[in-house]
């Protein structure tokens, strides 16, 4: 039977470990805490303790991006093995693992799933079912891999499965990712949140969801992905200040025609999604 590592037990990690083992594989794993990695083996989420990456058939990495490229290029892997990241950014990744010859097969792999919650007890074997997964091709990835990553993509249960390149990526999750946690990071600093009791509902509730953001792992993310992010926060820039002159000047009919606009784009998304 082939073997399975996971190197980091946060969410994500310890999430894929639990749907691997429910569906029957073996599953060693690994995290720089202690405790998380002691929860992890009283649970039963992981077979053993994964300390060298050259006796596993499959390896995936659950950890931020430098510290992904520090194994990546580090560690010494079973020839041949399949070895995934699982990160927010996927071009400085990629051009690590290429910048020499590697004796593994590379595949990039982001699963569009999380809770606003983290870490190990905020894991659960059936936090991929149904959901997006995004996986990145280059010229050198292996085609063999390839399959194997949609095999795995198939075991666990996502949804809708997309295959991009890692620009395609990093750009698009600027949007749809990494903008979001920002807005939602920056909404909180109103001086009004600590007196909104009562008055609030779904709409604040959805705004404030994810401000709750791991600064330390956020903080990484924008920085390797700072073109797409800043062009991105840039945009937004340019469309909120549309409707604060309109509403500055009294411009009624030009904040209704930015009002429009935005319903027009939302109903085409929703459209799309159903």
């Amino acid at each position: 039977m082939k073997r399975t590592a996971i190197v980091g037990l946060g969410i994500i990690g310890a999430s894929l470990a639990r749907a691997l083992k429910a569906r029957g594989l073996s599953v060693d794993g690994y995290d720089q805490q202690p405790e998380t990695l002691d929860f992890a083996l009283r649970n039963g989420y992981i077979d053993g303790v994964a300390e060298y990456m050259r006796s596993y058939d499959n390896v995936f990495l659950a950890i931020p991006p430098k510290a992904a490229i520090s194994v990546l290029q580090n560690a010494t892997f079973k020839d041949g093995a399949f070895v995934a990241d699982i990160c927010g950014v996927k071009g400085v990744l990629e051009k690590a693992v290429y910048a020499a010859p590697r004796n593994y097969r590379y595949v990039g792999l982001h699963p569009m799933a999380g809770k606003e919650t983290s870490g190990i007890q905020s894991s659960s074997e059936k936090l991929f079912c149904g959901a997006n997964l995004v996986i990145t091709v280059a010229k050198n990835t292996d085609a063999d891999a390839l399959n194997e990553a949609r095999e795995f993509a198939r075991l666990l249960g996502f949804g809708k499965i997309v295959e991009c390149t890692a620009e395609e990526h990093d750009a698009k999750i600027a949007l749809t990712s990494q903008l979001a946690h920002i807005v939602s990071n920056a909404y909180v600093k109103s001086e009004q949140v600590a007196h909104c009791d009562g008055f609030t509902g779904g709409s604040f509730q959805d705004m404030t969801r994810i401000a709750g953001v791991d600064e330390q792992m956020w903080t990484e993310l924008y920085m390797l992905n700072r073109p797409h992010i800043l062009a991105e926060l840039e945009g937004l820039i340019d469309h909120l200040t549309v409707y604060k002159k309109a509403i500055a000047e009294g411009d009624e009919e030009g904040l209704r025609r930015a009002l429009a606009e935005g319903k027009a784009i939302r109903k085409k998304i929703k459209r799309r999604n159903d």
